[in-house]
C-alpha cells in the first residue's frame, strides 16, 4: 500500500502561519487598529469621567443601571474600526499573495488547494480571535478603571459584560474571514476592500427594520447580531429577535465565510 507523500495538515497550518507573520502589514495593521479601538472607548470613558458633574450625571446608580458602563465599554465607532481593519487583514492575507504570485507558487508546491486554504482559514481565525479577545478585554478593563474614578465603573461579573466583551471579540474573526472569502472572490485589494466595508457595514446601515423581509436581512448581519447582544434596557424594533439567534448569526458567519474561500479557491483558476 502506498502512502501519500503530501504535507500534513500540521506542516501546512505552520507554513500559512509563517506566511501571515511574514507580511509587516499584519502585525502593524493590527497593532495600529488595537491601540486606535482602545483610544476610541477610553476617550469615551474619559470624557464621562472629566465631565462628570457638568452633564448632571451624579445619579450613579442610575448610570449603572442604565448600562452605559457597557455602552462605553465598547463603542460602536469602535466596532467600526475593529470590522474594517480585521476585514482588511483578512483580504490583504490572500490578496496579497495574488497580487505578488505567490500563489502560483504554493499551488505549486500543494496541489491540494482545499487542504491548504482550510489551514489558511485556520490561521485567520486563530490570530484574530486572538487579537479580538484581547482587544474586547482590555477595552473593558481599560473603561472600567477610569469609570472607577468616579464609582461608575462595573466589573467582569456585571450582568451582560461577559455577552459584550464575547460579543465583540468575535467580530474579529468574523470580519476577518468574510474579508478573506472576498479577497478569494474577487482577487483585487481595492475591490476586495470596498466590497468588505459594504458588507459588513454600508448593508446593515442601509437595511431597514421596518419591513419584515428587509428584518430578517438585516438579523443575518454580525453587525446587527452585536448591537442585539449588547443592547441594555428596552430598545423599540419593529421586529424583535432574540438573542440566542444573534449568537447563531455569529457562530455561522465564520464557516460559511471560510467554506465560501475554500471553494472559491478550489474551483477557480489562478
Amino acid at each position: 500500500m502506498t502512502r501519500s507523500t503530501g504535507p500534513r495538515f500540521g506542516d501546512l497550518v505552520a507554513a500559512e502561519w509563517l506566511k501571515l507573520r511574514s507580511l509587516r502589514s499584519t502585525g502593524w495593521s493590527l497593532l495600529i487598529a488595537g491601540l486606535a479601538v482602545l483610544a476610541v472607548n477610553a476617550g469615551t470613558a474619559y470624557d464621562t469621567y472629566r465631565y462628570w458633574a457638568e452633564d448632571g450625571e451624579a445619579d450613579g446608580a442610575r448610570f449603572v443601571r442604565d448600562g452605559i458602563p457597557l455602552q462605553e465599554a465598547f463603542t460602536a465607532n469602535a466596532v467600526l474600526i475593529l470590522m474594517l481593519s480585521a476585514g482588511a487583514v483578512g483580504a490583504l492575507s490572500l490578496v496579497a499573495e495574488f497580487r505578488t504570485g505567490l500563489i502560483r507558487t504554493t499551488f505549486a508546491a500543494v496541489p491540494a488547494r482545499r487542504p491548504l486554504m482550510a489551514a489558511k482559514v485556520t490561521v485567520i481565525t486563530a490570530v484574530m480571535t486572538v487579537f479580538g479577545a484581547l482587544v474586547a478585554g482590555a477595552s473593558f478593563w481599560l473603561t472600567q478603571a477610569i469609570l472607577s474614578g468616579r464609582g461608575v465603573g462595573v466589573p467582569i461579573g456585571h450582568p451582560g459584560a461577559w455577552r459584550l466583551v464575547i460579543a465583540s471579540a468575535l467580530l474579529a474573526p468574523v470580519s476577518a474571514l468574510a474579508g478573506t472569502a472576498l479577497g478569494a472572490l474577487l482577487r483585487h485589494g481595492g475591490t476586495t476592500l470596498v466590497a468588505t466595508f459594504v458588507l459588513l457595514l454600508l448593508l446593515p446601515i442601509a437595511l431597514s427594520d421596518d419591513r419584515y423581509w428587509a428584518a430578517v436581512l438585516d438579523h443575518t448581519m454580525p453587525y446587527e447580531a452585536w448591537l442585539r447582544l449588547t443592547e441594555t434596557g428596552a430598545v423599540d424594533r419593529g421586529h424583535p429577535w432574540t438573542a440566542t439567534g444573534a449568537w447563531l448569526v455569529l457562530a455561522l458567519w465564520p464557516p460559511a465565510a471560510a467554506t465560501a474561500a475554500v471553494l472559491a479557491v478550489d474551483r477557480r483558476d489562478v
